[in-house]
């Protein structure tokens, strides 16, 4: 039988794929960059590299890791590098909370409902709009929310692949946007504050610095996803011609106390929330609020991960008591305790990362690049509106070879972030450019883990699937996602309008 050739699409995808399965594991990569620190350093510094620091106007020596001191350093640091990164305790923080939600069922139980009892002129919609809310559940979205949208397409007679695609694109490619605090804002904002640190060691990025940018994409891209799905996926799809498929996913059942449940976290959403802002408005002298009743600069913004974990512990109570997955305080800890170690491989990469990042900064080597490295940028006029577009297509590039967004972040954060900062960027700005790079193109890399999984959850409705089904299918999506998510990060840029509280595109127009 001879082979049929292949497209020149198909080639490029092999040859990502080859690359990027060549890559060591994050852990490793991390690894190696450090020892490529350190030699840099040896190199840098032996040629007597110096750089004014940018805030204090300190002239600064490359500092050596290759030497008596550095080893001093290495040994007397690795702990502390390690228990002092930031951002290990505000996530870990923060998946006692969400963990505990979703461990006791309630995030499962609200994704389903909301997309199996949708209105059918809402459907394709909902499963949108769902899949980019899921990621509050974190990975488990990508798990729950595309076979849901299939099953329902298929309920109600059309392509279940379309509810599928439809699901896997706000879950994947809208992963980083939503309505909420979730987890990878936590993150990201850990990396980005360890990264501007580089430059102002005062300054503060907050998990609320993206959200008001990440509430208008979440009504973006589930407009663009539901018409991506009506206007070209189905009609590409046509109708589905595949015979019977199982339920169970719609059979399962749920606890006769789990609809008070959700009435009860509702219920106790509004009081916790409609009472922290209403002690913050009516009493100017709250200690949640800043100077003169401010709320842009209060306790409240800079300790709104503990306030948030609170949240989620509180609605994870009232929801497991209610359907009986919490019968003890013992039942808590495990929960917690369940949650806490699937986090075990996020724990054993932030070693890693730790001690890359300690590296970098110690050796100044992280202030040299950020300065020269703008005013390279400023010499040939490669600054605003082509640097954003430039710099958020080679994130994007990038995402085909290292597709975890956490260790992709570590890597660009400590070189773009001060860089950026030299021009004039907010970090806040920067991450936000990072963030929709990374997360559209994740659903079309080859080595995205969900990818097999969506692949065996297409091979359900349709055997003769492949991978170039599956990149046609998901493609368009990536696509206008990505274009999409440009237009408005310039929108925002040019508006000049706040990606957070108190947050715009350029430091001097933000106030922390």
């Amino acid at each position: 039988m001879v082979e049929k050739k292949k497209g020149i699409f198909q080639r490029i995808l092999d040859v990502i794929e080859r690359v990027g399965n060549k890559l060591p594991d994050p852990f490793a990569l991390f690894v190696i960059l450090s020892f490529i620190v350190m030699v840099i350093s040896w190199i840098f510094a032996n040629r007597g590299a110096t750089v004014i620091h940018p805030s204090s106007g300190e002239e600064l020596p490359v500092k050596n890791l290759i030497s008596g001191e550095g080893l001093q350093y290495i040994l007397e640091s690795t702990l502390t590098n390690f228990t002092g990164f930031a951002p290990l305790g505000l996530v870990l923080a923060m998946m006692l909370g969400i963990g505990l939600a979703e461990k006791v069922g309630l995030l499962d139980y609200a994704i389903r409902k909301t997309i199996l009892k949708s209105p059918p002129f809402l459907l394709t919609y909902t499963v949108v709009f769902v899949g980019i809310m899921g990621n509050i559940a974190s990975d488990a979205a990508v798990i729950i929310i595309p076979p849901l949208g299939a099953l329902v397409f298929y309920k109600v007679g059309r392509h279940p692949l379309a509810g599928l695609a439809a699901g896997f694109a706000g879950a994947g490619a809208g992963f980083t946007a939503n309505l909420l605090i979730a987890g990878t804002d936590v993150l990201l904002s850990g990396l980005t504050t360890e990264a501007a640190k580089i430059v102002d060691p005062s300054l503060i990025v907050s998990p609320l610095d993206n959200w008001y940018f990440n509430i208008v994409s979440v009504f973006m891209l589930t407009i663009i996803g539901g018409l991506v799905t009506t206007r070209f996926i189905e009609p590409r799809l046509g109708k589905y011609e595949g015979g019977e498929i199982d339920n169970e996913i719609e059979e399962q059942e749920d606890h006769p106390n789990a609809k008070l449940g959700v009435i009860l976290v509702g219920v106790l959403t509004l009081v916790y929330w409609g009472g922290l802002f209403a002690w913050m408005l009516l009493d100017k002298n709250s200690p949640l609020t800043g100077e003169n009743g401010s709320i842009m600069s209060s306790p409240f913004l800079s300790g709104i991960v503990p306030i948030i974990l609170l949240y989620f512990i509180l609605i994870g109570l009232t929801y497991g008591i209610t359907v009986g997955s919490i019968r003890s305080s013992k039942d808590v800890t495990a929960k917690m305790t369940e949650a806490i170690q699937e986090m075990a491989g996020y724990i054993v990469l932030v070693f890693a990362i730790a001690q890359f990042t300690a590296y970098f900064n110690w050796s100044n080597l992280g202030t040299w690049i950020a300065v020269n490295g703008a005013e390279f940028l400023k010499d040939i006029n490669f600054t605003g509106i082509p640097l954003i577009i430039g710099y958020v297509i080679f994130t994007a590039l990038l995402n085909f070879l290292i597709t975890s967004g956490s260790a992709k972040w570590a890597i660009e954060a400590p070189i773009f972030v001060p860089m950026f900062m030299q021009l004039g960027y907010d970090p806040a700005f920067t991450q936000a450019a990072y963030r929709i790079a990374d997360s559209s193109i994740n659903i079309v890399t080859p080595l995205f883990p969900s990818m097999i999984i969506i692949l065996a959850f297409m091979k359900r409705y349709d055997k003769n699937t492949s991978i170039g089904s599956y990149m046609a299918l998901m493609l368009p999506y990536s696509i206008t996602f990505l274009l999409a998510w440009i237009i408005l990060l310039l929108v925002f840029y040019f508006l000049n309008i706040p990606f957070g509280p108190g947050i715009y595109s350029l430091l001097e127009n933000s106030t922390r």
